[in-house]
């Protein structure tokens, strides 16, 4: 199974050479102009860097987690589709690494995932 991340697809408006304006509006028009190879890439760095704030400490993974996040509705979807393409990724390396399904995997991930509903953060 593989996956392939496909940019959204926008509408010309015919003003992109503008100035991008103060805020999230500048954020957005400069993500126009990025080529959809880069901003994929971005987002990958994005989730690696937030997922390796985790390993280090939880502290150190709620900064990154409400540094790092985008706040824009665009930035967001860059940066879930990131982590969609990591997960698919780390997938892969475990079957190989394993011999694992990644079916059973996802299965087991599932069933921590329940079990620890509920439970308090260790910490």
């Amino acid at each position: 199974m593989h996956f392939r991340w496909r940019p959204p697809r926008r509408r010309p408006r015919g003003n992109d050479q503008h100035a991008p304006g103060p805020g999230a509006a500048g954020e957005r028009a400069a993500r126009a102009r990025t080529a959809p190879g880069e901003a994929m890439a971005a987002a990958m760095q994005l989730a690696i860097a937030l997922l390796t704030a985790g390993l280090d400490s939880p502290e150190l993974e709620a900064w990154a987690a409400g540094t790092l996040t985008p706040t824009d509705a665009d930035g967001l979807g860059d940066f879930m589709a990131g982590l969609h393409v990591i997960s698919v990724l780390l997938l892969n390396e475990l079957h190989e690494a394993t011999g694992e399904p990644p079916a059973a995997v996802l299965q087991r991930l599932a069933f921590l995932a329940e079990r620890r509903r509920g439970t308090p953060a260790a910490g």
